[in-house]
């Protein structure tokens, strides 16, 4: 046998046996031997620890929240790049537009959830998900204190650290009941699939009582008296749904009470859904006129008890008192106090909600971004930065601005500030240029700057801020995760806009948020929508639109088999009035 020979065998024995069968092989060798043998295993294990030093870091990328803007980013992220953590204490994701209907069983709970489990497997494994809710951002160490929402017999300790190297906040807001009294302890919201279930239970209990045995009219009438505070989107479509479920199914099961059911929405504005176009709005309260749907607008709810509430009058300054059986509280969402907190630490106090730039980062801290309903989108003002515009145009710095000059900068402007689009939309102008004209409308070769800021001075006012949103959400989350994909790509090939306060160009392009449309479910078959381009639609036929939009838009095939089971379910066999 070779030397060679030897020392390949020598070799292979000492990578597979254990420790003694490797010290026997190497004392029936020569010194010579183990000195080699010694020194090129020393070698490998060197350069095996030369090429791990060498391979990048993975950034640590931490999710709060399970919803449409958390769950929309990791869809889309590229995770080989990026170390992916989500904790919530919510381990699904809810097709929240069809809460409502989960309140009266036209669609069953489970049928608009899908395992946040199932949505991350498909990427390999690679995300770990924690059930569990952030009590604590600590934005100067980068790290989060989370506590387990697992109560049950739990084993260990329920508190834990997690680091970050980037934070993405998705966790939603919580419902504002405007320090109401009475309002936590005994109204119904309608934020989560819980809450639906919640609602769903109490519906039928407030029919079961209304026909126990000897009750008066009056304590039935109290009993069946469903009351909805909020004219909004989710209150209307709350009491469009109630409304169908009583007609087309409880009235056939308690016939004895058809005639002392009530519906009362109150809505403290002059319209229901006002944030919907005008002719949407009034088709609604005549629509609710005809159902014998009550709408009762410009009244605030100042108390509720267990038996009634109080609401004031606003124009007539009265006070009077409404007894009940249920109410569902619907009237706006309120920043979380964990980020109230994190607010107070950067210097956010002041504002309302936690407030980002344009590209979703949190002002004042960076590495951190807020999505969706728990943040908003700060819009820069053309206004703020008009003479920096003006001098990074006015190459020649000749003091005054030709239209060549503006032209340069003109897609710049437009996608750094959008309210200038929707300026020109709105003033019918067919082109930036259009703003430089005199106020006679004749072109002018060049302006100075109190020209330049005498055109764009109304342009500020066309700024709005974005509805919080399921459509706002997943475009948010959509567009952060093609951000953090590319982040290498355009830290090198920047494709943002001038940096009309600085030199350079911005990494990313600002968010855009694209209005698809939305809709409002009337019942009775009949749906309004406003849809792009200014186009309102309402009737039997966009019923049918809004079921294939919200069929499509599920997370997954098996949910949207699940939905279109259940409204095929509904129209034949009727909805399940079962207390489960």
């Amino acid at each position: 046998m070779t030397i060679f020979s030897f020392f390949s065998g020598a070799s292979r024995a000492l990578g597979s046996s254990s420790s003694s069968s490797k010290l026997l092989v190497i004392l029936s060798i020569s010194s010579g031997g183990l000195v080699a043998y010694s020194e090129s295993q020393t070698d490998a294990g060197a350069q095996n620890a030369e090429i791990k030093q060498k391979e990048p870091q993975k950034k640590r990328v931490v999710v709060l929240g399970t919803g449409w803007a958390g769950t929309s980013f990791l869809k889309d992220l590229d995770i080989s790049s990026y170390d992916v953590k989500v904790v919530s204490p919510r381990n699904y994701f809810a097709f929240t537009p069809l809460l409502p209907s989960v309140t009266c069983g036209t669609v069953e709970a489970r049928s608009i959830v899908e395992p946040i489990r199932n949505i991350i497997k498909k990427r390999n494994g690679e995300i770990q998900y924690w059930e569990a809710e952030c009590v604590k951002i600590d934005a100067a160490n980068k790290k989060i204190q989370c506590r387990s929402v697992i109560d049950n017999n739990f084993v260990g300790n329920e508190e834990f650290l997690v680091d970050y190297d980037y934070l993405v906040i998705a966790m939603g807001a919580q419902v504002n009941t405007f320090n109401t009294p009475g309002v936590k302890e005994y109204c119904h919201f309608l934020k989560e699939v819980e809450d639906a279930q919640k609602i769903r239970r109490s519906v039928i209990d407030c029919f079961e009582r209304a026909v126990l045995p000897d009750l008066s009219d009056e304590e039935r009438r109290r009993n069946l008296h469903f009351v909805i505070v909020g004219g909004g989107p989710t209150g209307v479509e709350f009491a469009a749904e109630l409304h169908d479920f009583i007609l087309e199914d409880l009235v056939k099961l308690y016939p004895m009470v058809k005639d002392l059911v009530k519906i009362t929405v109150i809505q403290s504005g002059d319209h229901i859904l006002n944030m919907f176009d005008e002719r949407i709005s009034s088709f609604a309260e005549r629509k609710f006129g005809r159902d014998g749907i009550e709408v009762q607008t410009g009244c605030r709810v100042t108390s509720v008890s267990d038996k009634a509430m109080t609401v004031k009058v606003k124009s007539k300054g009265e006070i009077c008192s409404v007894p009940y059986g249920m109410v569902v509280w619907s009237t706006g969402i309120v920043t979380r106090p964990v980020l109230r907190d994190f607010m107070d630490q950067i210097g956010q106090n002041k504002r309302h909600v936690l407030t980002t730039n344009e590209w979703l980062r949190v002002e004042g801290c960076d590495g951190v971004y807020a999505l969706g309903d728990c943040a908003s989108v700060a819009q820069r003002r053309v206004m703020e930065d008009i003479s920096t515009i003006f001098k990074t145009a006015d190459k020649d710095n000749s003091g005054t601005l030709t239209v060549k000059e503006f032209q340069d900068v003109i897609d710049d402007i437009l996608v750094r500030y959008p309210q200038v689009e929707l300026y020109l939309k709105n003033k019918h102008l067919n082109g930036v240029t259009d703003l430089l004209k005199d106020l006679q409308g004749h072109e002018r070769k060049e302006v100075d700057i109190e020209g330049f800021k005498s055109a764009l001075r109304h342009v500020d006012s066309q700024m709005k801020s974005l509805p919080a949103t399921a459509q706002v959400a997943a475009q948010q989350g959509a567009y952060l995760s093609s951000c953090f994909n590319r982040r290498q790509q355009c830290q090198e090939t920047p494709e943002g806009p001038l940096r009309f306060r600085d030199s350079g160009r911005h990494h990313f392009r600002p968010f855009r948020y694209k209005h698809l449309g939305q809709f409002a479910p009337l019942g009775g078959e009949q749906t309004a929508a406003e849809l792009p381009g200014d186009w309102v639609s309402i009737g039997h036929s966009t019923q049918w639109l809004w079921y294939s939009v919200y069929a499509s838009k599920q997370v997954s095939w098996r949910t949207r088999f699940l939905v279109v089971s259940d409204w095929t379910r509904r129209f034949i066999f009727g909805r399940d009035s079962s207390r489960i």
